[in-house]
């Protein structure tokens, strides 16, 4: 870091002040993807006391700002990860993983929550396809896709899953797409949520649902769950562009 400043007396919380402080310097300083000073240098620079760093690098990372991780030190995030909440021209999962990446395929029977969403009986066989979606080599949402045995019934038992994930999404495209819907809600991330996002468990997280319906029925359900620090949600069909006159 190129300036120093401290931190003055305020009526506000110190750490807050000292928040406001490293803001500044990070939009003037940093990179998406660079690395901080350690918190020795950071304390000396800005005349705090360890304690009160931390609060501020810990209320930062909370806001999306900061990743700090144990050994890698803390590191300026990139832009938040836009999540497009439109389903204009959008038609079943894809097979392609993208930016995303497989963690399992499985066949179970169906969550009781998700059987009451799709309408099935309980009990009801499934196959579940989880995958990661990742920014910056860093894991921001976990997309959960369930389908009934029923709407892809032959899949063998012992494929494993990167077959078994390739072949369901495959299958499901053979189907006629009769309708879409989507819901989002704020939530917090449950134990097994919070291990895949790698994050504490009740952290804040963004729940997007998305119902497929083929022959009269739901046939697909997504439920995809993101970090609410790394993502934002963006509606609307086109990306609006805006004309500035020349001054």
């Amino acid at each position: 870091m190129a300036t120093t400043a401290t931190v003055e007396m305020t009526a506000e919380p110190k750490y807050w002040h000292l928040r406001t402080v490293l803001l500044q310097a990070i939009d003037s300083e940093f990179a998406a993807g660079q690395t901080l000073p350690n918190e020795r240098e950071l304390s000396a620079r800005f005349g705090v006391a360890r304690a009160t760093l931390r609060q501020a690098l810990e209320q930062l990372e909370l806001e999306g700002r900061l990743h700090r991780k144990r050994g890698a030190g803390t590191v300026v995030a990139g832009p938040r990860l836009e999540i497009a909440m439109s389903t204009h021209n959008e038609g079943w999962p894809g097979v392609d993983l993208g930016d995303r990446q497989l963690v399992d395929g499985t066949t179970a029977p169906v969550p009781a929550r998700i059987a009451a969403q799709m309408g099935l009986r309980p009990r009801a066989m499934v196959h579940r396809v989880r995958r990661r979606q990742l920014s910056m080599r860093q894991t921001v949402g976990i997309e959960c896709l369930y389908v009934p045995r029923a709407v892809v019934p032959r899949v063998p038992e012992l494929l494993g899953d990167n077959r078994r994930a390739g072949l369901v999404l495959r299958h499901l495209r053979h189907h006629a797409l009769e309708g879409m819907s989507r819901s989002v809600e704020l939530g917090v991330a449950e134990a097994e949520e919070a291990r895949l996002l790698e994050r504490p468990p009740g952290s804040a997280v963004l729940v997007v649902t998305t119902a497929y319906a083929a022959q009269g029925r739901t046939a697909a359900l997504v439920v995809a769950t993101y970090r609410a620090d790394t993502c934002r949600l963006a509606f609307g069909d086109e990306p609006v562009s805006v004309a500035r006159s020349a001054s």
